[in-house]
């Protein structure tokens, strides 16, 4: 007899960003630009970037410790560890398996995920599945970046974009009709090149041409991404919906991909949903790319914008072209301790 699929949630979240923060009027010092420029534009006001000795699994790890305390679970109990990212601290190993290590979390598998600014929908993707099929308990899913290290500086229309930082959450099973609802995830490969950092391993190997033509950096044609990401913005938050049988008008808040104010209130417009009930920090931090659903989740919960069983979309797009969305019916861990009410309901030796 087949065992019950487990629905799967979220028992904890946290966030790190480094200490330094760039403005725009900074900015105006390095490049041709302003802050106007970059405010009409993007919304974007300051970002953090990160210190000479951070890299993508250390600002992870320091949002896995919030996230971690907030679920109250130990590094011990984690089964499975996915970091989504774009900035990796190294090609190989896994930036997941750097975190495991110094978590101390010694018997959770570990691996990363690449999928552009939507890498952490995908992650979230992968950790609800083991969850489900019981093959993992608790999962630790962390999208993390320093873009900074990836960024162009002397090229004002992307350097003004992309900020350092990391979101963690703390995923487990939930009671039945709460937690992840629906998932879709889409990609367009002939829109690579729209959005890429073109040089550096087997297709490109690094050489003083590449060097010279300063491929080792972020590439970017912002008309065509903003269109796509406008697009598929509403269709997937529509479909994520329709998926689970709601309608628009159910849809309680909205966490979207942080990269441009424009960009959000657009496809909040398209979906008839009043900016109230969507979060909005890109001002703040820039496009942290798959570290920034995590990071506005945080902060909306922080801001007691979610409450209990609301409809919660998170939508992403980004590099491949990728896109996803995913609906939760919110469960307030917070109110209650979830992981040891779940404990009666989904024994760990049940997994």
């Amino acid at each position: 007899m087949s065992k019950q699929i487990l629905p799967a949630g979220i028992w904890g979240t946290g966030i790190y960003v480094p200490e330094r923060v760039l403005t725009n009027a900074d900015l105006e010092r390095m490049v041709d630009t302003s802050d106007e420029w970059i405010r009409t534009r993007t919304g974007i006001r300051t970002r953090h970037i990160a210190a000479d000795h951070e890299a993508a699994s250390d600002l992870a790890v320091q949002a896995a410790r919030q996230a971690l305390e907030d679920a109250g679970v130990a590094g011990e109990e984690i089964d499975l560890i996915i970091v989504a990212t774009n900035s990796p601290d190294m090609l190989f190993p896994a930036t997941a398996c750097l975190v495991q290590h110094a978590l101390g979390a010694k018997k959770a598998g570990a691996f990363d995920v690449q999928a552009g600014c939507t890498g952490f929908i995908y992650a979230l993707a992968c950790g609800s599945q083991f969850i489900a099929a019981r093959a993992a308990r608790t999962v630790l899913v962390i999208g993390t970046e320093v873009l900074s290290r990836l960024v162009n500086w002397q090229d004002r229309n992307t350097c003004v974009l992309f900020g350092d930082g990391a979101g963690a959450v703390v995923m487990g099973p939930v009671p039945e009709g709460y937690g992840i609802l629906a998932t879709r995830l889409g990609a367009e490969g002939s829109g690579g090149p729209l959005l890429s950092l073109p040089a550096g391993l087997s297709r490109c190997p690094a050489s003083e041409e590449t060097l010279a033509k300063k491929q080792h950096f972020i590439h970017m044609n912002g008309r065509e991404v903003f269109k796509f990401a406008v697009k598929v913005m509403e269709e997937s938050c529509r479909e994520v919906l329709q998926a689970a049988g709601l309608d628009t008008k159910e849809l309680d808040f909205l966490i979207p991909h942080q990269a441009n104010t424009r960009i959000i209130e657009a496809a909040a417009k398209r979906l008839d949903l009043p900016l109230e009930r969507v979060w909005i920090n890109v001002d703040r931090y820039g496009n942290t790319s798959a570290a920034s659903i995590p990071l506005a989740l945080h902060e909306a919960l922080e801001a007691g914008r979610i409450q209990n069983g609301d409809h919660v979309v998170l939508v992403a797009f980004g590099a491949g072209l990728t896109w996803g969305a995913t609906l939760l019916r919110w469960h307030d861990y917070r109110s209650k301790p979830l992981r040891r009410e779940t404990d009666n309901h989904y024994p760990h030796e049940a997994l």
